[in-house]
């Protein structure tokens, strides 16, 4: 593992005492911080010019906040994962952001070994949301009609949940990959989810896995 390509990652956050703390942090445990922004713009822009794997975002910011900033990144940088890091658990916020396409959420209260955790899921195309978040997001409505997973699909779907990559998943569940990208499709298919992230938000968010 040693030799492997380090994770890259843009920083941005409005608030200089965090951006420094955690583009530090990021640093010492081994991602590459390509560069840090102070507001929504210069992120857009340095994720524009670095395409890192993984740009992590604060969900308010001048300029153009974290939310907006995913839209325009999909477009103009798609091989960019944008993790949103945030001080809100307000539900619709979080359903606009996974709208958005962003990868994954994590608290800005979360431990820093959850964050590294977390940029590397969605380096790796995997998913992160913060287990305080998924609590948000599971506030299920009464009486609608819940989407009916196989038991294969809910066992996917949670390994996405964890982080796991395709091929990780196809190692635990002694699937190939191809065979887990199909669980995967139709687990979107049936929970009416646009990425795999939407999927597992929903997922969580119905109480289908926990």
């Amino acid at each position: 593992m040693a030799d492997s390509p380090r994770v890259t990652c843009v920083v941005a956050d409005d608030h200089p005492a965090v951006l420094e703390a955690v583009a530090e942090f990021l640093a010492q445990s081994g991602i590459e911080v390509v560069a840090r922004a102070r507001d929504g713009e210069e992120a857009l822009e340095r994720i524009e010019q670095r395409k890192p794997q993984v740009a992590l975002v604060d969900v308010r910011m001048p300029k153009l906040g974290g939310i907006e900033l995913t839209r325009r990144a999909k477009r103009s940088a798609p091989e960019t994962a944008v993790l949103l890091y945030t001080g809100y658990g307000d539900r619709a916020l979080l359903t606009e952001a996974l709208d958005a396409g962003v990868a994954g959420f994590i608290q800005k209260e979360a431990p820093m070994d959850d964050l590294v955790r977390a940029v590397q899921s969605v380096a790796s195309g995997g998913t992160y949301v913060d287990p305080v978040l998924a609590g948000t997001l599971a506030t299920s409505s009464v009486g609608k009609k819940v989407p009916q997973l196989t038991q294969r699909e809910r066992d996917v779907l949670r390994l996405l949940a964890d982080g796991l990559s395709n091929e990780e998943i196809g190692k635990r569940l002694f699937i190939s990959a191809e065979t887990v990208r199909t669980h995967v499709r139709k687990a979107m298919s049936k929970l009416d989810a646009d990425t795999r992230t939407q999927a597992v938000a929903r997922a969580l968010r119905e109480q289908l896995i926990a």
